[in-house]
């Protein structure tokens, strides 16, 4: 059985990534993604504005410049400015993910073994697919979790629904359940 090409299996994970976190937070208000549940907790605005920084500045000439790029300021990502926008920052949020597909969809696996650095830290480009997919994934789950929480009665679950596994099992491309 011939494995699956990596860089296809990834962008088709980062796809599913960006689809979850989306789809989380087209079911809150404005207010709601600018809500923080606790003074030292971040709102799904800011994971936003952080993903976004950190997609744009990973992806955007990925082969050819370190992945930390000198204009990236991390730290206001954790602040909300006057600039900040829902508007803005969900097309900062499209920006970013479109810079890493760009920087994906020409790669195929003899580009693996290439060599990037992000902040000065060697890596290949296996190497640095795998960090961002995890760093991803963690900060998609928490927006999904927030978006949740934060939509209280009127989530509608993003996976199958508990109760529903067997009906999923029984036909799993025509699952329509879960909300």
């Amino acid at each position: 059985m011939a494995g699956e090409d990596y860089i296809p299996l990834t962008i088709r994970e980062f796809k599913r990534l960006k689809s979850l976190a989306d789809r989380a937070m087209a079911q809150i208000s404005p207010e709601e993604f600018f809500a923080r549940p606790a003074e030292t907790d971040n709102s799904v605005a800011l994971i936003v504005k952080h993903v976004s920084g950190n997609l744009i500045s990973r992806w955007t000439d990925f082969l050819a410049a370190d992945g930390e790029k000198p204009g990236r300021n991390r730290d206001t990502e954790f602040l909300i400015l006057q600039e900040d926008t829902q508007e803005d920052l969900l097309a900062r949020w499209e920006q970013g993910w479109a810079a890493l597909f760009f920087a994906l969809e020409p790669l195929g696996s003899g580009d693996l073994e290439q060599r990037v650095k992000i902040r000065g830290e060697p890596l290949t480009v296996l190497q640095a697919i795998n960090r961002q997919l995890t760093h991803y994934a963690y900060h998609v789950g928490q927006i999904v979790f927030l978006a949740k929480h934060l939509s209280g009665p009127r989530w509608k679950t993003l996976s199958i629904a508990v109760g529903e596994s067997a009906k999923f099992n029984q036909a799993p491309a025509r699952y329509v359940g879960g909300g």
